[in-house]
Formats: structure tokens, sequence, C-alpha cells
């Protein structure tokens, strides 16, 4: 088919998640043929240099064959079954066991999943469960946090801390409590440094736990790095003020690492990088480096020794999928964990991460368009402002982020625009020199757009 019979096809047929339908029905999708590495090239041959890893997730980078082979050899060996009714696959149990070795902090099991959203719901289920079984009905609440990102569902949707995923859709449901982002750029006092803001930060927890009870509030979830919500890393000290509040009050603490899980801060797991040990992890994405649909709740032994030691009281355990521990899936994650293992993906991040950070500050962090550049690792984020001096954004009409994102396009480089923040996320396997493409050519087409507004 031709691009044109391709763009047209899917216009008619398809409707596209997070997309405006107004722009696609306008201007068609951009149709990606094939990948190798850190590119991508469309239907109709460009190429471009994947600034996003996919979606937050290729992070081995394209055309790995160790991940397509072993897709194709379980297929052949077992397409699927079910882990219902203590059903299983020899593949799903190394998977589980192989995912365990890695967790930062001692895990007793995992479930899994196929997308960061349903893994998102499970973990709320299952916090529920457990306070049910400990004769705790009231303790349901959840704080969340403006900005986090936990997924789209009814339930996750309104975990989510994000205004424009709820309008249109009675959101946000059920008993969640959004705190205050920790954006320090944005929202700290006046005079207020990272440290003096975390502790403000958790002084609010505290007014809120005192306000609401603490034996009505089962958890809080949080993103080591938060992505979708505008790529913002904590201020100095946050989780060090948090955690024991949490910890005085009997609350769990869910590490929402669909993102910075497997490596992308320069650690195994983002909650490595700010020294944290969660109740609860949820992990997707990276698993399999996005070769197939898989997600991944780890549970700790507080949390199932509850659910062993009543389950003759409680029967059967009423939650699953029909593609919980897919054998297909877990022979790709088995494969993604070895390649993380044996290519040195971590440790890559930690040597080039810095150097990403650095490289773009020195490259935009003063230009005139350029409130902040922040992130951590292979996260990046650069927020556009009108002035720099006030902080003061673009009108949200001017579509400046956006008209960024189609400039870069154009010039062979994919990123992804938070309103007005430019993000990147680039495989974990990148090198050098092609982060330092990925930053010059960032600076020249921010340079082409402020002539545009000039």
């Amino acid at each position: 088919m031709t691009n044109n019979s391709i763009s047209n096809l899917d216009r008619q047929s398809l409707f596209h998640p997070f997309t405006s339908v107004a722009d696609l029905m306008r201007d068609g999708p951009l149709v990606i043929a094939e990948g190798q590495g850190v590119r991508v090239r469309d239907a109709q041959g460009n190429e471009y240099l994947d600034g996003m890893a996919g979606l937050w997730c290729v992070n081995l980078g394209y055309g790995r064959t160790e991940i397509t082979e072993a897709i194709a050899a379980q297929s052949r060996k077992l397409a699927y079954f079910h882990a219902f009714n203590g059903m299983s696959t020899d593949v799903a149990a190394e998977c589980a066991a192989a995912l365990l070795e890695r967790a930062p902090v001692k895990m007793a099991r995992v479930f899994f999943g196929v997308s960061g959203s349903d893994a998102n719901e499970t973990q709320l289920k299952l916090i529920w469960y457990y306070n049910n079984l400990l004769g705790r009905p009231r303790k349901k609440k959840i704080l969340t946090r403006w900005s986090g990102y936990h997924g789209s569902g009814v339930a996750t949707g309104s975990l989510t801390g994000l205004p424009g995923m709820h309008a249109n859709f009675d959101m946000p449901l059920g008993p969640f409590i959004h705190l205050p982002r920790p954006h320090h750029y944005r929202d700290a006092p006046a005079g207020m440094d990272e440290r003096e803001f975390s502790r403000h930060l958790a002084r609010e927890l505290e007014q809120v736990i005192a306000r609401e009870g603490a034996d009505t509030i089962a958890a809080m979830f949080a993103e080591p790095v938060m992505g979708a919500g505008g790529l913002i890393p904590p201020p100095e000290g946050y989780f060090d003020e948090i955690v024991p509040i949490l910890r005085k009050h009997d609350i769990l603490l869910v590490a929402d690492e669909v993102v910075t899980g497997f490596g992308r801060l320069g650690t195994y797991w983002g909650s490595q990088s700010y020294g944290f040990e969660p109740d609860l992890i949820t992990a997707a994405k990276g698993v399999t480096s996005g070769y197939f649909p898989m997600s991944v709740c780890y549970v700790s032994p507080k949390l199932w020794d509850v659910f062993e030691s009543e389950s003759t009281r409680a029967g059967l355990f009423g939650h699953g999928y029909t593609y919980s521990a897919h054998p297909v899936g877990a022979a790709a994650a088995l494969a993604t964990l070895r390649l993380i293992d044996t290519d040195g993906v971590v440790a890559n991040v930690s040597q080039l991460g810095p150097h990403l950070q650095r490289s773009m500050r020195e490259a935009v962090g003063k230009h005139p368009l350029v409130g902040e550049v922040r992130g951590k690792g292979f996260m990046l984020g650069i927020e556009l402002v009108r002035d720099r001096a006030t902080k003061e954004s673009f009108p949200k009409e001017a579509l400046v982020g956006r008209r960024l994102l189609k400039k870069l396009l154009g010039m062979g480089l994919i990123t992804r625009a938070l309103g007005d923040t430019l993000v990147f996320a680039p495989p974990l396997t990148i090198g050098r020199k092609d982060l330092d493409l990925l930053v010059s050519t960032f600076a020249e087409g921010l340079d082409a757009i402020a002539r545009e507004i000039a």
C-alpha cells in the first residue's frame, strides 16, 4: 500500500489514544514502518532518532533479535495458556523468579498483567483486599499527587493527577486525595530552596493525614520521577521527608516504576536512586523493552503474609486477567532481563545520563525561551516560557511546545510535548554520539521556533 492509502485507511478506521481527533483528521498520522537500534523509519523512508524510546519503553532499542527470537520460539512451543485456578507455565514461573531476584528490596511475589494501567488497578485492589482481611474497612483512602500519572482506567485515571484526563470523563471518582505536586520550579514559595520545599510538602502531608484520619488512609502512590505530568524530579530530600511520615501512620507506599524501572535513572530501580523502600512496586514498559505487552506488580512480604494466612477464610482470590502471566510475554521479559545484564544497560545510563543532562543545560539552559532544564539519567525535560525572569508561560492556544515538536520531527528527531515541556527518554542503549546529536538538533529547532515567534 502507498503511504497515502495507509494514512487514509488509518483515518477511516483507527481510534487513536491521547490524540486530537481534529488534528488527526486534518493532518493524518505519521506512519512508522520499521526500526533498528535507536532509529525508526516512516512509511515514506524518512529516518528519525527516537528520543522517546517509543513511549518510554523500547529501552533496548529496535530490532533486538534476542527478544524477537525468544518470542517466536515460545509462540511455536506454547503460544498461550492462563494462570487461573492454579495453572501455570514453566516460562512464567522462571520469569517471576527472575524478577524477584532483581527487586530493590525483598519482595514475596509478582502478579502479571499487560499494562501499567492494569497493574495499578491491581495494586489498588490488593491494598483494599489487604485492609479488608485485616478487619480495617475504613482504611481505604489513597494519597496521590497532582501531575502524577498512574494510568487511564476509571480508578487509575482518577488516581492520576492530570485534570485534562478527568474532564469529560466524570472523574476523579473514588477515595483519592491529591496532594500538591513536588515541583520546585513552579510551586515552591519564593526564596525556598529544595530541601526546605521538601519539608514544606511533608508538613502538608501531615496536615492531610491529621484532617482525614490515619485510620482511613491506606496507601500513597508515587513515581520516583514524574513522567507524563511534566517530567518532574523530586526536590532534594523529598522521599527522606515523606517516607517516615507514611511509616509512622501505617500508610503503604507504592512506587510506580512503570517508566523509571529497569535502568532509566542510572540505577536498576528509580526508588534506589532516591533511597526509599516501597511496599509495592508497579513495573511495565521496560520489562519487555516494549516488545510484548506485560506489567508486573511486586508484592512485599508484609502484604503476602496476610494474603496467605487469611486465604482459607477469604476463599478464592477473585481478581485477574485473561493474559496474566502470558507465556510469550514471560519469554520476552526473560530475554530482556538477560540483555539488561549482559549489555551493561544500567551502567550506560549511569555513565551517560549526567552527560545528557549537562549537555542540554549547556546548550539551551540560558535560552530566552527556556525556563528550566530538569531530569535525571535518561529522563530529560525542557520547559518553555514566554519570560524567563517571571516564569510566565505561553498562552495555551499558542501551542509552542507542539510547534517545536513538529519542527523537530521535520529535522529527524522524535520528542514528546507535555504542554510546553519537551521531554526525552531515549533507549537506554544509546551512545554519546547520538545523545550529542539529540541535544544539538533540539537546540537548532529551538532557535528556529524562537525566530518564528520573534
